[in-house]
């Protein structure tokens, strides 16, 4: 009988489809590092995106995988993560203490935009990455109260402002500049302006992932943040029912024109479960989110019920990806954040920074 040959191994590996890519850990090039000497395997897979509950779980299935090929005496997997900088628009600068940017977008007020925002973050710091959160709604600043924080940010230099930390992620938003009762009667070119500083004046550390919650529609604010803002991605919220899916179009077809990619849509109020009797009901309409990502060939990242809980979390500042982290629908966000990151992982890379700059002098 033939030795087993990493090659026997690594073919083996392809036939697991990853959840969360959407594909093999070899064509993701997740699989690092694969070595067989004498029927003993040891499997080093890398990710590109946060796994902190996934990974001990991808472990035991690659082992189980490779376990019953012939030759196999022992396996030992080991699986990490490491976050890179994806490519961004055209003409437009990364920040340097900012890897990603995510943009959280919809395209009409009412679908739970911001509460999906505030949980995906939180998910997305649960996970094993450090997150900050842009509330660039200008005009109805919300995560401030959703994320349980109301202090006014501090200035160590007078020039930036320090993020407002609260549940390990950092936070800005003009909502902690103002009163909370406080209307902004501002023109489009001064919120512009406004969210350009509450971007780059911010002293944000080492994110991995910036998750910037948008106002709906495709106006002002939406077009400087194609424009000038670096954007690796977009996730579109959006409910069941048709009204919500013809504006969820136009925010998807934004970014489609400004070339940001679309990470995928994300179906809230998917069904209602009532918190008498449990019957479940699909009572804005049954399978828009899906339908819509199917047409427009883009993933269907997952579906979000419309729970009292979750609107209780978030107006209490403790959104239920902390209040209740072991719970279901905190798991069903987690696995959300997984599959948006993992989606993310598989853009172009972003090396400008790995690289120094050259300056050439004549002496």
């Amino acid at each position: 009988m033939s030795e087993l040959s990493r090659e026997q191994v690594e073919a083996a590996i392809t036939q697991y489809v990853d959840p969360n890519l959407g594909s093999d850990l070899v064509t993701a090039k997740a699989l690092k590092n694969t070595q067989v000497k004498s029927g003993v395997v040891t499997i080093k897979v890398t990710l590109g995106f946060p796994a902190k509950s996934y990974a001990e779980q991808l472990a035991q299935t690659l082992k189980s995988v490779v376990e019953t090929m012939d030759g196999v005496k022992s396996v030992t997997v080991e699986v990490d993560w490491k976050i890179a900088s994806h490519a961004v628009q055209k003409g437009v600068e990364p920040l340097k203490s900012v890897k990603n940017i995510i943009a959280i977008a919809s395209g009409k007020g009412g679908v739970g935009k911001s509460t999906v925002a505030a949980n995906l973050a939180l998910a997305l710091a649960a996970e094993g990455s450090t997150v900050g959160m842009l509330d660039a709604d200008i005009y109805g600043p919300s995560q401030p109260r959703m994320l349980g924080a109301n202090e006014r940010p501090e200035s160590k230099d007078g020039k930036s402002l320090e993020p407002i930390v609260s549940h390990q992620i950092q936070s800005m938003s003009i909502g902690y500049l103002i009163d909370e009762e406080t209307p902004m009667i501002w023109r489009g070119p001064m919120v512009t302006q406004a969210l350009e500083q509450l971007l780059n004046d911010t002293n944000w550390s080492n994110v991995d992932y910036l998750v910037i919650d948008l106002p709906p529609g495709t106006g002002d604010t939406q077009l400087t943040l194609a424009q000038k803002i670096p954007v690796s991605g977009a996730v579109i919220v959006t409910t069941p029912q048709d009204i919500a899916l013809s504006d969820a179009r136009k925010g998807l077809k934004m970014f489609e024109k400004v070339n940001v990619p679309v990470l995928g849509v994300v179906e809230n109020m998917s069904t209602h479960i009532c918190s008498n009797c449990g019957h479940e009901e699909h009572i804005f309409g049954a399978g828009g989110g899906a339908r819509m990502a199917a047409q427009h060939a883009v993933d269907f990242l997952g579906a979000l019920p419309l729970d009292s809980t979750i609107r209780e979390d978030a107006d209490g500042g403790r959104p239920t990806v902390v209040n209740t982290p072991e719970g279901a629908i905190a798991r069903e966000f987690g696995a959300i954040a997984r599959r948006v990151a993992a989606k993310l992982s598989l853009q172009a890379k972003n090396y400008t920074q790995a690289f120094p700059n050259i300056v050439i002098k004549n002496d």
